[in-house]
């Protein structure tokens, strides 16, 4: 079958075009004044610690400030941290929220000519003075106060009573903000929504460029993950996340179910069990691969015949990481894989709800031209997000 663009992508061309041109020339850096980057808690590399690395690589100079830091190596050099670094209550995040609000509102130290904020919770409510100009790069508005159906922390009794406390709180701490970027069209909408605040698009950065180009995945790979990957029956339908309930893993299961093809099912998580249990009940060939390093993620999606996203996220890297690697995506309609897999054109949305025609979204994402969509996820690279980032913040201190 003739290799065909995604109608989504066609539209978004000259677009993605104009990116990659703008972001791959060489470039001088705008000049800015001494600043602060303000970030939730460091831990491990998710993708909001992807973004904190990008940020500091691209303010080399400017001071970080975490509520606590268990994975130094993120940020690369000395971070300062909260109180709440020094208790117990670093190992417990729900216990710790009740304290974060007001310790987000303790002075920081000296004055900034800007602050640039990572949140996906309260960091946004940082205090600044005077002629400080705070910036917010917003991966989400807390999901468990303004999405409880979303995010089952918000599902209890006492969260939902919380919740009707705290929104006109946070609403107000975002209308501090000079400026608010988000790292998608549909986090944008969500902002609109929650905080009643206009915000422009920086997309999340992601290593496109080098998995853009990798032809060797097996090289990185020990002996047992290579044993691992060489007993794997193919052509497979690859899921890869964390395993709880909101990925919807099961959607994958089905996928295979359906069209008669193995599944692997790549993470790890406490739905572990469940998902297990699953397979079972409808006897699907799933081959689980648990806590995969790096390089064997990117290794699977290599090999992957194609890969199944159902969750609803506000961004989604892996999907961009899996079209880098020449692999098409299904995802869902809702969220930021409609835009990523859109602008790439590298791969099939559709209502993945219900019950699909597996077969037909397979055919399609097959038809695909990987050699043009792998190219494509440029447009998300991480040369790419730094460069608006350190535009942003000069446009808005200029």
């Amino acid at each position: 079958m003739a290799a065909r663009s995604s109608p989504h992508a066609r539209g978004k061309g000259p677009i993605i075009t104009a990116v990659i041109d703008a972001t791959t020339r060489s470039r001088s850096v705008p000049p800015v004044g001494p600043g602060l980057i303000v970030h939730e808690w460091v831990e491990r590399r998710g993708g909001a610690e992807r973004v904190l690395e990008a940020m500091t690589e691209a303010f080399a100079d400017a001071d970080v400030r975490v509520l606590w830091s268990d994975c130094a190596e993120v940020v690369g050099r000395p971070v300062s941290e909260s109180w709440l670094a020094r208790t117990p209550l670093r190992r417990h995040k729900v216990l710790a929220l009740p304290a974060m609000l007001p310790t987000w509102r303790l002075p920081v130290g000296a004055s900034r000519e800007w602050v640039l904020v990572s949140s996906h919770l309260f960091a946004h409510h940082v205090r600044t003075s005077g002629p400080t100009r705070k910036l917010v790069y917003a991966h989400t508005p807390a999901r468990y106060i303004w999405e409880p159906d979303r995010d089952g922390r918000g599902s209890s009794l006492a969260a939902r009573t919380a919740s009707l406390l705290l929104k006109p709180i946070d609403r107000l701490r975002a209308a501090e903000a000079s400026s608010i970027a988000v790292n998608s069209l549909f986090t944008g909408q969500r902002v609109r929504d929650a905080w009643h605040q206009p915000s422009r698009v920086i997309y999340p950065p992601v290593n496109t460029e080098l998995l853009s180009t990798i032809s060797d995945w097996r090289s990185p790979l020990d002996d047992d993950e290579l044993r691992l990957l060489d007993s794997l029956a193919r052509p497979f339908i690859l899921g890869a996340s964390r395993f709880v309930p909101y990925k919807r893993l099961e959607k994958v299961m089905d996928a295979g179910a359906r069209t008669g093809l193995p599944v692997v099912i790549a993470g790890h998580g406490p739905w572990e069990a469940r998902l297990r249990a699953y397979a079972e009940e409808i006897r699907a060939d799933v081959t689980f691969v648990i806590s995969p390093s790096d390089q064997l993620i990117r290794a699977l999606y290599a090999q992957a015949l194609v890969y199944v996203f159902p969750a609803v996220e506000d961004f989604g890297i892996m999907p961009v990481e899996a079209m880098a690697c020449g692999t098409p995506v299904i995802g869902t309609d809702i969220g930021g894989v409609r835009e990523s897999v859109s602008l790439a054109g590298g791969g099939v949305i559709a209502d993945l709800e219900g019950d699909p025609d597996w077969s037909d979204l397979l055919r399609r994402a097959l038809a695909l031209d990987v050699d043009a969509f792998r190219a494509r996820t440029r447009v998300f690279s991480r040369r790419r997000f730094i460069a608006e980032i350190q535009d942003w913040v000069a446009e808005q201190t200029a």
